[in-house]
């Protein structure tokens, strides 16, 4: 016997439909309710301009707002984690801690590689712009 979530579509045009809705109401939830999310997506709304007009090929653009693009994915994704550990309970218990804690390392580590990104392919420009 097969077990499907009755929150699953069943394909086709409807599920794609239903994934865009729902990736919009997460979108929306996110602007709303996170302001980590509002804090680095406004970051990102300055640092992809610059990407874009400063001088380097597109594959070293693509890398830097890439870096960015991941901070917000996994924001995102500590977000729900986050979500779903106070659904279960806010009271304060060692597992819930570590997932909280274990999605604030991933973004952690993603600022660090964007930072990294960033300072690896803006730095070449940088020198030769002080000389």
């Amino acid at each position: 016997m097969e077990t499907r979530s009755p929150f699953k579509s069943h394909g086709g045009l409807s599920r794609l439909q239903g994934a865009l809705r729902y990736s919009a109401s997460g979108l929306r939830i996110a602007w709303n309710e996170e302001s980590a999310f509002r804090q680095e997506l406004f970051v990102c709304a300055i640092l992809i301009p610059v990407a874009l007009f400063v001088p380097l090929e597109a594959v070293h653009r693509l890398l830097m707002i890439g870096s960015l693009v991941l901070v917000l994915v996994i924001e995102l994704l500590n977000s729900a984690v986050e979500a779903v550990v106070d659904r279960v309970g806010v009271e304060r218990h060692e597992m819930s801690k570590r997932a909280k804690d274990l999605g604030s390392a991933a973004v952690m580590i993603a600022l660090i590689l964007a930072l990294a990104t960033w300072v690896t392919l803006l730095w070449p420009l940088l020198q030769r712009s002080l000389r």
